[in-house]
């Protein structure tokens, strides 16, 4: 049994996938916390040879997304009947460092995550986020297969 899980969600058409596998994990596991993760990537200056975070110059650069991915991450949660003891929108400069330092901080036993199918030129450029955090994070991970970008 689960004790908590974490769905991360990228806020795209087919959350609501994920978030049903999170749903049918949690009806298994009726005492387990939900909490809930989606990572705003910090929009990035460059100076030269450097890059530094937005955020650095203008602490409120990211927060109209965050704003926004926080009332589309109430709507994903409210259409799937999910009720979530911590809800976060956190801003990293990867959605892959952005999760592996919130399970490094946090008791996660199951990451729920979706995985879209990619091929060719962008497979091997961008990678998939959930094969990324796969060598840095203790906990279950279950992915969920999507379609194609």
């Amino acid at each position: 049994m689960y004790q908590h899980v974490l769905l991360v969600t990228d806020l795209r058409d087919d959350t609501d996938l994920v978030a049903a596998k999170a749903k049918w994990i949690l009806d298994a596991s009726p005492s387990a916390e939900l909490s809930v993760l989606h990572i705003v990537e910090e929009t990035m200056l460059g100076f030269g040879y450097e890059l530094i975070p937005a955020a650095a110059l203008h602490e409120s650069i990211d927060d109209e997304r965050c704003q926004e991915a926080r009332s589309r991450l109430a709507q994903v949660l409210a259409r799937n009947d999910l009720h979530a003891h911590s809800v976060n929108i956190k801003t990293a400069i990867s959605g892959r460092k952005g999760i592996v330092d919130y399970c490094d901080k946090h008791t996660i036993d199951l990451v729920v995550i979706g995985r879209h199918k990619r091929t060719g030129l962008n497979a091997w450029l961008t990678g998939a986020t959930a094969d990324s955090i796969l060598p840095d994070i203790d906990s279950d991970l279950l992915v969920v297969q999507l379609a194609a970008e």
